[in-house]
Parts: structure tokens; C-alpha cells; sequence
């Protein structure tokens, strides 16, 4: 069994028998069932100093307080012991249904009890109203719940019911981090249209200009150090929480490497969406399904790479109809999305010129990919073979690296073209030799598929 998820089990079942302890003293406090009872938050919940269980890590991490530890226990109940509130479900006999104070909902295919803001609230405070005031504070937005994803409220049923009236509802990230004790990368799906990309190079493969590299530094400084800048230095009230950037340059130059290498420096994932893709003809679907991934990945230390950025951000004509309007409402959505995101952001186009000039002055760098020059592409070609071939006497890679201009990606293209034809061809035990005849075919076929003169 997996360390950190038998560390959790103990951890929680400790944590819970506390919960159920300070739930039963409520419940006696309210009903006036012991002589002058103590409060039950009194009852001081588990020491977990010893412990490296992710959940004790988290609430060490946090300095978590007793009320919302009981909070996320709250949210946490209805996944890993569900008949622990069974005793909120009592009916009040004056009103033949059960107590409102309890708070609570109860859903269509789980019988038991699911736990409002109300629940939390009845829990923490009883019905002292002060108590009460400041027990709800803990669920707003700079607080820790919200802060760091780990818990919300979800949608009050109707405009006029009471926002504590939602379900406690704790973020998928961190069920999974508090029981089982690891994260489990979401599927490509219609429902997330995103994919994980990585790649098996180091950053030394990555063969760019100097000022692009330092580029991409600037990049992972505010990565590995953002946090610091703007919670330790007190910047957070004067600087975005995320870092958007713009790549642009011809295909094959290295966009797509880049980000997969950045996230591979910084130990972050690397999620690939393509709006060509997810941009619906449906009006308002697109702002749902770019809503799905930015709600998963906030909090998860995620790149979220924007392939084919013009699709939302090229430069538009006057607005004609409803269909342009809502197209720029979608704008809109994914522009606030963005500045919101407490991550990486970057939008990849072909063609700077591509994107609207307004929203340019939006991100914090904006980074060109160049075709190689003569250099960088003899240092692609250097590169390229498998150390099992050979290279026929007649090659010359700096002919070649002068005489085409070519990508990293094309060049890429005819090394695979001219490998497979050697494996092909060679009889057993011979040796594999590149001939120049097939890369001059290669990089034929490679130019004629860009409409490009021979």
C-alpha cells in the first residue's frame, strides 16, 4: 500500500474521531443537554507534528486554525465517511422536518447528509452571532480556503437563498491530495479539452538566440520565485498573480519545445489547448469549456500553453452582428480568466501581426522565435543523428546548414525521412550510413510541402 495513502488513513481517522467529538458537543451545547457545557472547540483537535502525511503537511504548511480544519473535515466527511453526520438528518418534532440551523442538502444518488456553509457555520459558532459573523469571513476570497483552492461554496439553490446555504465542496486537487495522497492527471476529454504535454530533451537541446533564452529565464524566475515576490515581499495588492506571455514565430521554430522545457526547469505540468478546437459555433459554449481547464488547473502550479492564439486574439473588423459581440464577450471572459490565473499563461501565433495590438499590451512578455540562422542550424544538424548511424564521407552539414533554410523541425523531418530509408536498405550486421542523396531528397520533399523553389 502506497506510504502517503496509509499516512492519510491514519491521520484522517484520528482527525475525524475529533470532528465527531466537537459535533457531539455542539449538539449537546445547543440542546442544553449538559450543565454548563464547555465550548466545543475546547476540545483541542489531534497533534500531527510527527507526521508527513500529506494532510498533516498541509495543515503544517498553513498553520491551519481549528475552525477551518473542521471546515475542510466538513467537506472531506461525505467522500471518506459519510455516516458521521447521519445525526444532522434528526427531524424537529415542533416542525415534522429537520432543523433548518443544521443547515445541510441531501442529492439525488447520495443518501446521507452533504455539509453546507450553514453546517460549517452551525459547527463553529452555534447560534452566537458574532461567533456566527466570523465564522462565515473564513469562506471569503483572501482567505485560506479560497486562497489556495482547497474549499468553496458551491451555488446557493435560488437569487434569493443565503450564500451558506451551498455544499461545501472540496477542490478534486486536494481530495485526492488528503486521502489517497497524490494528484491524478485529468484525461483529454470534451470535458477537458486540454493535453499534458513533456518531452524527453534536456534544456541544453534547446537550440535558440541568446535574447530568446533569456527571455524564457525571465519566464521561470517568476515561476520558481512569483510566490516569494508577492506574498514575502507584500506585492500581491500591486502585481497580477500570473505571468502571461505571447509567443510568436514561424512553425517549427521551437515554441512548443519551449514551454515543455520551461515546465520540465520548473517541475511544473504543461497542458497543450488548442483554441482552434475549443472555440465553439455554439454562442457561449467556448467561454465553457476555456472555464473547465482554468477552474482545474488554478492552484496546481500548471503552464497553460494557448496553441493558435489568433483564433480568440486576432485583430477583428467593426462589430456587425450578435455573433461578434459575444465572440468579444468571449474575449472578454478569457482576458479576465487569465489575469486572474495564479500560474503561467502563454498564446502561441505564427505571426505577431496576428494579434490584436490591445491585447499586446497585456502581457508581461512577449517572445520571438526566429528561424535558425546558419550557426543554430548546423547545430541542429549535428544533433539530429542517432549515434547507430554513420554519415556518408560526401556529407558536409555546414553545406547543407548554409545552403537551406530550414527549421528545427524540418530539419527534424528529413533526418527521419533520410534514417528510415538507411534502415530500409541495410542488410544485417552492415553498417547504417546516412547517404547525402537522401537528404537532398528530403529536404526536396520538406521544401516542395512549403511551396518553397528547390
Amino acid at each position: 500500500m502506497d506510504h502517503a495513502l496509509k499516512d492519510n488513513a491514519r491521520d484522517l481517522e484520528r482527525d475525524l474521531d475529533w470532528l465527531a467529538r466537537v459535533l457531539d458537543a455542539r449538539l449537546k451545547s445547543y440542546f442544553g443537554k449538559a450543565e454548563a457545557p464547555p465550548h466545543p472547540l475546547d476540545s483541542p483537535p489531534p497533534s500531527l507534528e510527527e507526521s508527513h502525511s500529506p494532510w498533516a503537511e498541509f495543515l503544517r504548511a498553513h498553520a491551519v486554525s481549528a475552525p477551518v480544519r473542521l471546515i475542510v473535515l466538513l467537506g472531506l466527511v461525505p467522500h471518506v465517511r459519510p455516516q458521521l453526520l447521519d445525526v444532522l438528518l434528526l427531524r424537529n418534532e415542533a416542525s415534522s422536518r429537520g432543523f433548518t440551523e443544521f443547515g445541510g442538502t441531501q442529492a439525488g444518488a447520495h443518501g446521507g447528509f452533504l455539509p453546507t456553509g450553514e453546517t460549517a457555520v452551525f459547527l463553529i459558532a452555534g447560534d452566537d452571532l458574532a461567533e456566527r459573523f466570523e465564522a462565515a469571513l473564513l469562506f471569503d476570497g483572501g482567505e485560506l480556503l479560497a486562497r489556495e483552492g482547497v474549499l468553496r461554496l458551491g451555488p446557493a439553490g435560488g437569487i434569493a437563498e443565503p450564500a451558506l446555504s451551498g455544499a461545501l465542496l472540496i477542490s478534486a486537487e486536494h481530495l485526492q491530495r488528503f486521502t489517497v495522497g497524490a494528484l491524478r492527471r485529468p484525461a483529454f476529454s470534451a470535458e477537458f479539452p486540454a493535453r499534458l504535454i513533456q518531452t524527453s530533451l534536456a534544456v541544453d537541446d534547446l537550440v535558440l538566440p541568446q535574447s530568446t533564452l533569456e527571455q524564457l529565464n525571465e519566464i521561470k524566475r517568476w515561476v520558481l520565485h512569483g510566490d516569494t515576490l508577492l506574498r514575502d515581499w507584500g506585492l500581491e495588492h500591486r502585481l497580477q498573480p500570473g505571468f502571461t506571455c505571447l509567443f510568436h514565430g514561424p512553425s517549427g521554430t521551437g515554441k512548443t519545445l519551449s514551454a515543455c522545457l520551461l515546465g520540465k526547469m520548473c517541475g511544473c505540468d504543461v497542458y497543450r489547448i488548442d483554441l482552434g478546437m475549443i472555440v465553439s459555433k455554439y454562442i457561449g459554449e467556448t467561454e465553457k469549456n476555456l472555464a473547465r481547464v482554468f477552474d482545474l488547473a488554478e492552484h496546481r502550479r500548471w503552464i497553460l500553453f494557448f496553441d493558435e492564439a489568433d483564433a480568440l486574439f486576432g485583430k477583428r473588423t467593426q462589430v456587425e452582428d450578435a455573433r461578434d459581440r459575444y465572440a468579444n464577450q468571449e474575449i472578454s471572459f478569457l482576458l479576465q480568466r487569465i489575469e486572474e490565473f495564479h500560474g503561467v499563461v502563454i498564446l502561441a501565433s505564427n505571426f505577431k501581426t496576428n494579434i490584436d495590438d490591445a491585447f499586446l499590451r497585456r502581457f508581461h512578455a512577449v517572445v520571438q522565435f526566429t528561424a535558425p540562422r546558419v550557426p543554430e542550424r548546423l547545430r541542429l544538424w549535428q544533433e539530429a543523428f542517432s549515434g547507430k548511424a554513420v554519415l556518408e564521407a560526401r556529407i558536409n552539414l555546414s553545406l547543407l546548414a548554409s545552403k537551406h533554410e530550414l527549421t528545427g523541425a524540418t530539419i527534424m523531418n528529413v533526418v527521419r525521412y533520410a534514417s528510415l530509408l538507411t534502415l530500409s536498405r541495410r542488410e544485417k550486421n552492415a553498417k547504417a550510413e546516412i547517404l547525402l542523396s537522401d537528404l537532398e531528397e528530403g529536404i526536396r520533399r520538406e521544401l516542395l510541402k512549403e511551396g518553397r523553389a528547390i
